[in-house]
């Protein structure tokens, strides 16, 4: 993959047919992190909310098939383990590795979930696995992330008997399971009952153990403490994270939700993800605990039993998909599709109809001129606001080349209007029109409320519009037996002007800046509501303009 491109990142686990755990909720998490997600299946479980009722691994042969032809393929650069079923299965996994990356220190970094029971209770790994889990697998691992029964598990596969019932124990517990030979070891906490208390007493008799607590309130919150819980007597769930003699405490609020399916394949997916984009251990699992903690805590209900958490939470449906080859211009594409109504009755309307043919009456014409022109001095003040607004070179430069382009289409209505007999001050003394005035006094209105991607949006629908009234009646105009008389047109200028390479390039520069615009600050539904809003309400006032001219009003 290129170095702009996702990091591919595999899962070896088995499949949970009800979508809440294994590698289905490993791969909703990759998603969720940027990264492209890969799989291995150790076995199918016929799976529910409710429970395991039924496990079929997968042969090991093909399990290790699986295995070679991701790793021959595509550049993996995190891998995590979760159900591995037996120990066939994890002594294939294991030494594929080693026979691949040549040693160790060359695997890509591997979070090992250590997954024994269900979440339901159903046992998930063969007791003969446990030993060479921890003989060749950990050995391999960057971070193991067991919870408390795994931990006792394994801590008595070497004849070490241990009941977690406290922080100080989970953090005893710890170091002993690093000496299995990973290099980072994550005791998750979830089945331990802990308090604030119990943090505060660890950080006073060992002030150099950290704690990471960003779910709670920090200091100088005293505003919003005073509305939430006291947090002295409520229950917490702490994670010890353990590398070499540093210890890190996360703590986060215990959850009363029946909402926790998969949230250990959850964890360790993210650190799996955050690992592959660089991060370090502890800042992995950081993000992964908050992540899931918000997971837990914005879940929506799913079958009868223990549900999954919510892998979305944190994705945000894009209003504007972004530009592709195909689809260059998506968001002005979109705008105009969301006012087609109106904007075919902006671009094909009577006024550029009779224009088009030569038969427009030349009043209407010169009082569209000269309303243009007192228009056009509001326009170049709003994107003197825009300028204003701008914090870049570049879009200060933007904003002020269409302003030049607006004094240059100035000089293009002097010449229609000297050509008509009509002076300079002549339009200068010209009277506004209500439809001028409105048009005007709302593009300044958006200019003023402070939001210059509104204002972009207001100022698109004129600059672009009339690109487009220039191009149809080009197109039009090569038509065989055309309806557009080009040949003694006394409006043929206008028609070359707005069609013609100068202004049909300000018309390109307007695309490239709304399409910046959304690439770079894509908006929510309700501001992509507010752009179109704008937009069309804009196009109706071109629209009006239109009328105005027509009807001499």
């Amino acid at each position: 993959m290129g170095s702009n491109s996702p990091p591919a990142v595999l899962t070896i686990a088995g499949s949970d047919s009800g979508g809440g755990a294994g590698i289905q909720a490993d791969l909703k998490s990759f998603t969720a992190f940027g990264c492209y997600g890969t799989s291995v299946i150790t076995a199918l479980t016929a799976q529910n909310t409710k429970g395991v009722q039924g496990v079929h691994p997968t042969p090991s042969d093909f399990l290790e098939q699986q295995l070679t032809s991701v790793l021959d393929d595509i550049e993996i650069r995190g891998i995590k383990t979760g159900m591995l079923y037996d120990a066939e299965h994890t002594r294939r996994i294991a030494r594929k590795l080693k026979l691949h990356y040549g040693d160790a220190s060359r695997v890509p970094p591997l979070v090992v979930d250590p997954v024994a029971v269900s979440t339901s209770g159903h046992t998930l790994l063969h007791e003969d696995a446990v030993s060479v889990m921890i003989e060749e697998l950990f050995p391999l691992a960057t971070l193991i992330t067991p919870n408390k029964p795994e931990t006792e598990l394994l801590l008595s596969r070497k004849g070490v008997s241990v009941k977690i019932e406290s922080l100080e124990d989970m953090i005893s517990a710890s170091e002993k399971v690093l000496a299995f030979g990973s290099r980072a070891v994550l005791v998750k906490g979830g089945h331990v009952s802990l308090t604030l208390r119990d943090v505060h007493r660890i950080s006073a008799a060992r002030p150099e153990v950290s704690v990471v607590q960003e779910t709670f309130l920090g200091e100088n919150m005293e505003i919003l403490q005073v509305n939430e819980q006291d947090l002295a007597s409520r229950q917490l769930v702490v994670d010890v994270l353990r590398e070499g003699e540093t210890v890190t405490l996360f703590v986060s609020p215990r959850i009363d939700s029946s909402s926790t399916h998969g949230t250990g394949c959850t964890l360790s997916a993210v650190i799996a993800s955050l690992l592959a984009k660089g991060e370090t251990v502890v800042e992995a699992t950081r993000q992964a605990t908050i992540y899931t903690h918000t997971g837990i805590e914005t879940a929506f209900p799913v079958g009868h039993g223990h549900g999954p958490l919510n892998h979305m939470h944190n994705l945000l449906p894009r209003a504007v998909p972004p530009p592709t080859a195909t689809n260059p211009h998506p968001f002005t594409r979109i705008l105009i599709q969301s006012s087609r109504t109106t904007w075919k009755a902006y671009v094909e309307h009577e006024f550029v109809k009779q224009l088009a043919m030569g038969t427009l009456p030349r009043e209407c014409f010169l009082h569209f001129v000269k309303q243009d022109y007192l228009y056009l001095k509001y326009y170049a003040r709003a994107y003197g606001l825009l300028v204003a607004k701008s914090s870049t070179f570049g879009s200060i430069q933007t904003a002020t080349q269409t302003i030049i382009n607006v004094i240059n289409e100035v000089a293009t209505h002097k010449t229609f209007c000297a050509q008509w007999g009509i002076s300079e001050e002549e339009l200068t003394a010209t009277p506004e029109s209500p439809s001028t005035t409105a048009y005007g006094a709302y593009l300044l209105d958006i200019g003023l409320q402070g939001d210059s991607a509104k204002l972009i949006m207001a100022l698109a629908a004129c600059l672009l519009g009339y690109g487009e009234v220039g191009l149809w009646l080009k197109k039009e105009a090569s038509k065989p037996d055309s309806w557009v008389k080009l040949d003694g047109n006394v409006y043929l200028k206008w028609i070359e002007d707005y069609s013609g390479e100068h202004y049909q390039g300000a018309v390109k520069l307007g695309i490239e800046t709304i399409e910046a615009l959304a690439a770079a600050d894509p908006p929510n539904a309700l501001r992509f509501q507010e752009w179109c809003a704008i937009w069309e309400k804009c196009t109706r006032l071109e629209k009006g303009f239109w009328d105005m001219a027509l009807n001499l009003l």
